[in-house]
């Protein structure tokens, strides 16, 4: 053996020495809490609180982080600073909070007890393993190099009022500054068996959201008697909605992704009135700045050929901008082992590229940021249902996992001890 092998062997055998033991200790830590975090999560489950409103949901993480130990810092959010016993970079932990206005159906005795609201997208997963992972890091405070920033999010599902997204609010209220990490983590279910875990190879993990008013603006007439009189607004949006499919079929390359879909269509009076104005809503979801922006130009460009035809005028308002979730390539790289150890090898899959969305994003702007999904589903236990839906609910086991999988990526990233 050479001396440069002599000393690279020397130089890292510690690190992994230390890892091995760190993710012994991460395993028996997380499986002993599988009571705990079950509780937890059925308890956010029954209380589901809508966005900007998660004050029961902050309390909780409030004095749970509290009892840990922790700085905790509220307001809007919660934040929660763990010290660890050694020097080291600061990395932060993100979970949202926030439930939908969904009736939940499926008969559990954890259901919820809120008419018309229910955590059908996760999130009182997510929280649940944010608090455990802040329990087990928290007993092994010692062997920690650096400092661990928990970040409870509201308002990740919906903006209410025209307020700016929960990411957003954070972060402009600080939750990034003093200190300042140098990568932030987050998970979120996903519809693959319970034990597994995903990650995006490429980085493009969600793609980017711009959500979008068109109004079609005419001029009324009666129907039957003087409809040369009129613009039937009704009449040009229909035409509108249907070229702007043809912006993915025949103006983009075939194999980019992308997604424009119209929504809602409202318009008119009266049954024997043309409609003066028509207002559409819809989504444009892609997986490119580049081409996102050069769809927001071939929607301007469309709609006015159209409108301008047909003597009819029209407005384009992108009311709700969400970036692209884009994980940092090297903290994938760096993670995947990570996960690895906290899930198996076998367990660790990889994902194509999604048109879902997520405000993580915001976070990715400012640090580099790695998110990945944890399953959820299991066919024997009849838990097989899509978030966002009424029946959905996730095979608890997933929890540990979760927990393990976060903590490990922490004790990790501060091994490695510096920033991507």
């Amino acid at each position: 053996m050479n001396r440069m092998c002599l000393f690279f062997l020397i130089a890292v055998s510690p690190v992994l020495c230390f890892s091995q033991q760190d993710e012994s200790l991460i395993a028996k830590a997380a499986e002993a809490l599988k009571p705990k975090l079950v509780e937890i999560r059925r308890d956010l489950h029954m209380y589901p609180e809508l966005s900007n409103k998660e004050v029961r949901t902050s309390r909780i993480v409030s004095e749970r982080l509290q009892a840990l130990g922790l700085e905790v810092r509220t307001g809007y959010g919660v934040i929660g600073i763990l010290k660890g016993g050694q020097l080291g970079p600061v990395v932060a932990v993100r979970a949202d909070m926030d439930a939908l206005p969904i009736q939940e159906t499926r008969d559990v005795p954890y259901k919820s007890k809120v008419d018309g609201v229910m955590h059908a997208c996760g999130h009182d997963v997510h929280t649940t393993i944010a608090l455990g992972t802040a329990e087990v890091l928290a007993g092994m405070r010692d062997r920690l190099k650096g400092t661990v920033k928990f970040i409870f999010q509201p308002s990740e599902e919906a903006w209410p009022d025209g307020s700016p997204s929960g990411a957003a609010r954070m972060i402009r209220e600080g939750a990034l500054d003093n200190p300042r990490p140098s990568a932030i983590y987050a998970l979120h279910v996903f519809e693959r068996p319970a034990g597994e875990v995903s990650y995006e190879p490429s980085g493009r993990a969600g793609a980017s959201v711009d959500d979008f008013v068109i109004t079609v603006k005419g001029k009324a007439s009666h129907g039957a008697a003087s409809p040369h009189k009129g613009i039937d607004a009704i009449l040009v949006a229909a035409e509108c909605i249907t070229a702007l499919q043809t912006l993915h079929s025949r103006r983009m390359d075939p194999r980019q992704q992308m997604s424009l879909a119209i929504g809602t269509v409202h318009g008119g009076k009266a049954a024997n009135i043309l409609a003066d104005e028509v207002r559409l809503a819809g989504t444009l979801r892609t997986l490119d700045r580049g081409l996102r922006d050069s769809m927001k130009q071939n929607m301007r460009t469309l709609l006015a050929g159209i409108t301008s035809a047909h003597g009819a005028a029209f407005d384009l308002e992108f009311t709700i901008s969400i970036p692209m979730v884009l994980n940092d390539r090297k903290l994938i790289e760096d993670s995947v082992p990570s996960l690895q150890k906290a899930a198996g090898p076998a367990n660790v899959k990889q994902d194509i590229p999604s048109l879902g969305s997520e405000d993580f994003a915001f976070y990715q702007e400012v640090i580099p940021g790695f998110m990945f999904n944890l399953g959820v589903t299991n066919k024997d236990k009849g838990i097989v249902s899509a978030s966002h839906s009424n029946t959905f609910d996730v095979d608890e086991d997933c929890l540990v996992v979760g927990v393990r999988a976060m903590s490990n990526l922490v004790m990790d990233f501060q091994l490695r001890g510096q920033a991507p």
